[in-house]
């Protein structure tokens, strides 16, 4: 036991969480053969098997999930001590670890530019996911704080209201519907849709609202990408409904309009969120308080 280290440690909890060597030596830039190598020599100095390998999948024995559990707090510990080590320092170091549903990174990286400019030994992280796996990020309490448009109801978390997030309607400049206003929701029902996959937070909202209206939308394709459900509506294969913060690259007068329908746009908020039972470090209390006093600088109005 003695001659494991903390890095086989860190590599034991990647091959746990991603449940495969491929995509654990990915997320550690290392090499295949190199994960590889340090799981025998942890493997060797623990003394009985950590896992089991079924084709391609990793499956943790009791003893592994012990170790997961010793090295996520391993990995807790150093974090508090790095964190109280750049209190001392007064903000010199420290690391900040975000994450953010996809369609954040369109506002979320904007706002790093001047803190980090402010704070330039401040080492940040920003992780990029669907809904669920930002859900799981939290519920492991892997980052300081997390960027969603619908709270999880299942967790003991605080929320922080940030911004507003419009929902609205886009089709292809070429579409009939663009030289149209106030399109009932029972027209927009007969449209082809294109729509993000079940569960996401955009997908959940819009569910909702239709639901509310007793209609039932026509989705007939749904992509886990924002950028290719854009690229499908330019291409004519339907339309959608997206924050319109999706939209900040190409702005409102892009290759995309927005449709003029009746209810829309469905305003929707944007939240930060962070588990109840976290010790901020001064590090993410100082970006959080940098976020509201800087939020105006991401606001649809400034964007667009």
């Amino acid at each position: 036991m003695k001659n494991a280290t903390l890095h086989q440690f860190e590599v034991f909890a990647a091959i746990a969480r991603t449940g495969s060597f491929t995509k654990a030596a990915e997320e550690l830039f290392l090499t295949q053969p190199t994960v590889s190598q340090q799981m025998k020599q942890l493997t060797k100095a623990i003394g009985v098997p950590l896992y089991e390998q079924i084709g391609r999948k990793i499956y943790l024995t009791e003893a592994g999930q012990a170790v997961l559990q010793a090295s996520q707090n391993i990995s807790s510990c150093l974090d508090q001590l790095q964190e109280v080590i750049a209190d001392l320092q007064g903000l010199k170091k420290g690391n900040l670890r975000l994450a953010t549903i996809t369609t954040g990174k369109y506002f979320v990286p904007r706002l790093l530019g001047e803190f980090r400019q402010q704070y330039p030994g401040i080492s940040i992280s920003l992780q990029i996911g669907n809904r669920q796996q930002i859900l799981e990020r939290l519920a492991n309490n892997l980052d300081d704080l997390y960027f969603l448009g619908k709270p999880p109801s299942n967790l003991d978390i605080n929320i922080r209201h940030f911004l507003e997030n419009p929902l609205v309607v886009i089709a292809s400049r070429q579409h009939p519907l663009v030289k149209e206003k106030k399109i009932s929701l029972e027209r927009l029902v007969n449209e082809p849709l294109i729509m993000r996959e079940s569960g996401s937070g955009t997908r959940m909202a819009v569910e909702e609202f239709f639901s509310e209206n007793r209609l039932k939308m026509n989705v007939e394709m749904e992509i886990s990408s924002n950028e290719a459900i854009k690229q499908a509506v330019y291409g004519g294969l339907g339309i959608s409904i997206l924050s319109l913060y999706s939209l900040a690259l190409e702005g409102i007068n892009g290759l995309l309009a927005v449709l003029d329908v009746e209810g829309f746009p469905l305003q929707k908020h944007w939240y930060i969120i962070y588990q109840k039972s976290k010790q901020l470090s001064i590090v993410a209390e100082t970006f959080l308080d940098y976020l509201f006093a800087h939020d105006e600088a991401v606001s649809i109005a400034q964007i667009f």
